[in-house]
């Protein structure tokens, strides 16, 4: 099965550079898990470049090198086009978060830009094609699926299950799947078949397990198969009627329940996972790997190592090396990786640097291997659409580094609680200066010592403020987050909207494109 994927991802490889002679083309993925701002990211960076955005370190961008950039027809015909305009639309007049992603989408960004080297710009194309790959998050965790057998996976769900953090939502299904065992007994003393019932059982009950465990533990966990939990097309289909069994119930008999769902596990694989990962990650170019960072912190020290694990698992399937042109021919390698913190809004810029230090010990682990493969890697603390600005607030005679915006209607924080038109003032709290200490164990955490200083001043007539003190420990005292609404885009001189801020969002797409259109 191995080998035949291989010679599909070579030939779709092979058609890619055919396609490529014509017009140059670079697939960059935008990975990430569920909530971490894929959409948002994709949709900012179009916006940014297409409108002549505020992109002072995207070198090419900034220097006038770019000289045109438009959205063309995709190449693959039966992948729906990401819904750009919808999104800009969603975040500009609306001033509301495009919806959660819910199926694959794409969309092309054709530019044509002026190289700075003489033998590029003689002999090379002055065009260059971005693809870039929408997906829901949860459908990244099944990638992690192709390397298990039923029987390892079964192990690993199970033993998840009995875990702490999950055994609160795990108790019916581990109940339910104790008595699987009687239930295959009256089934072989040749009572009424009960295999098809028994599966369709186990299956209901493993998923309301999967849906009660994400609600509760977020997009951080390495929940599976992902499309229990964002089905997409597949909902109510007979492929997704599987689940984790017992080892105890372990059969080589073909006419057995375990057969039965090991057959259905493995066809998720072939026809659903490995399509995925062949039409979209296999013949990537460039990757960013987006990370809501700020979300696991708030939820400690046991969330963040469950965080880094399922970040490396989903590495694992990746293909990163050095760029070699004769081999991504037939086996592309992903020659460089951003690791990229969202959502860096939500901090003061004096705790910037200090998240980026945390990411960069978060993913440790994955970045060895990406170093091993002679790729290059980076780690940044971005958001794609910034929708806060900053001031010091004086509290009780401190100052204290402080953002201000709108939340989201329907928001709270303590007794406020927020009309989607209010401006509000907050401080969020400090990360710790020792990313070191975000790693210890819950005792160690309230060690870390935290100091800021303000850069700003609040206007006259200040928005409402939250006296919240300012925390001593990161996980004790949560950091302190709302949602805010998209910003009102400022306008230029002729009263025409500019495009949406960001915080380092140039700096991310350098990274990633700036070698390339030199």
């Amino acid at each position: 099965m191995k080998v035949l994927e291989e010679i599909r991802i070579a030939t779709a490889n092979l058609a890619d550079f055919a396609s490529d002679m014509t017009e140059p083309s670079i697939r960059l993925g935008v990975t990430g898990l569920a909530r971490a701002g894929k959409t948002i990211f994709i949709s900012s960076s179009l916006h940014n470049i297409i409108h002549g955005g505020r992109l002072p370190r995207f070198e090419a961008h900034a220097t006038g090198r770019i000289g045109s950039a438009e959205i063309s027809p995709q190449p693959d015909n039966l992948t729906p086009r990401f819904r750009y305009e919808d999104h800009i639309a969603d975040l500009t007049n609306h001033r509301v978060w495009p919806s959660s992603t819910s199926r694959t989408s794409q969309v092309r960004l054709s530019l044509r830009y002026q190289s700075r080297d003489t033998l590029k710009r003689t002999f090379r194309s002055d065009r260059l094609a971005l693809d870039i790959v929408d997906y829901p998050g949860e459908w990244l965790l099944d990638l992690t699926l192709m390397d298990h057998s039923f029987r390892s996976w079964s192990e690993r769900s199970f033993r998840q299950a009995s875990q702490p953090l999950y055994r609160p939502y795990s108790k019916e299904w581990i109940h339910f799947s104790d008595g699987i065992g009687a239930m295959v007994e009256e089934e072989e003393r040749g009572d009424e078949p009960l295999l098809e019932t028994i599966a369709r059982q186990t299956a209901s009950n493993f998923t309301a397990y999967l849906l009660k465990a994400k609600q509760a533990r977020g997009a951080y966990a390495l929940l599976t198969p992902g499309r229990f939990l964002m089905p997409g097309d597949l909902q109510d289909s007979p492929a997704l009627t599987f689940a984790p069994l017992p080892d105890s119930l372990y059969s080589k008999d073909r006419k057995s329940l375990w057969a039965m769902m090991e057959r259905r596990f493995e066809a998720y694989k072939s026809s659903i996972v490995q399509p995925f990962y062949r039409d979209h990650f296999a013949r990537l170019d460039r990757q960013i790997v987006l990370i809501d960072l700020l979300a696991a912190l708030n939820e400690g020290p046991e969330t963040l190592a469950e965080l880094e694990d399922t970040i490396t698992e989903i590495l694992r399937a990746f293909r990163p090396g050095s760029h070699f042109w004769l081999r991504n021919l037939v086996s592309r390698r992903i020659d460089k990786i951003l690791f990229a913190a969202t959502k860096v809004d939500h901090l003061h810029h004096t705790s910037h640097d200090r998240l980026e230090h945390i990411l960069s010990r978060l993913v440790e682990r994955a970045a060895k291997r990406v170093e091993a493969s002679g790729a290059d890697y980076e780690t940044m603390a971005i958001a794609a659409v910034r929708a806060t600005r900053e001031a010091t607030l004086t509290v009780e005679g401190e100052e204290l580094p402080s953002l201000i915006g709108i939340p989201m209607k329907g928001e709270s924080l303590g007794e406020d609680e927020f009309d989607g038109e209010t401006e509000f003032a907050l401080f969020p709290g400090d990360l710790p200066k020792n990313p070191e200490s975000v790693f210890k164990h819950l005792e160690s955490v309230s060690e870390a010592t935290y100091t800021t200083k303000a850069d700003s001043t609040l206007e006259q007539d200040p928005p409402r403020v939250d006296s919240k003190s300012q925390q001593q420990s990161l996980f004790e005292d949560p950091l302190c987050f709302v949602r805010f609404r998209p910003p009102e885009l400022d306008k230029d001189a002729n009263g025409v909207a500019r495009s949406l801020p960001h915080i380092r969002l140039d700096r991310a797409l350098d990274y990633l494109l700036g070698d390339i259109l030199k």
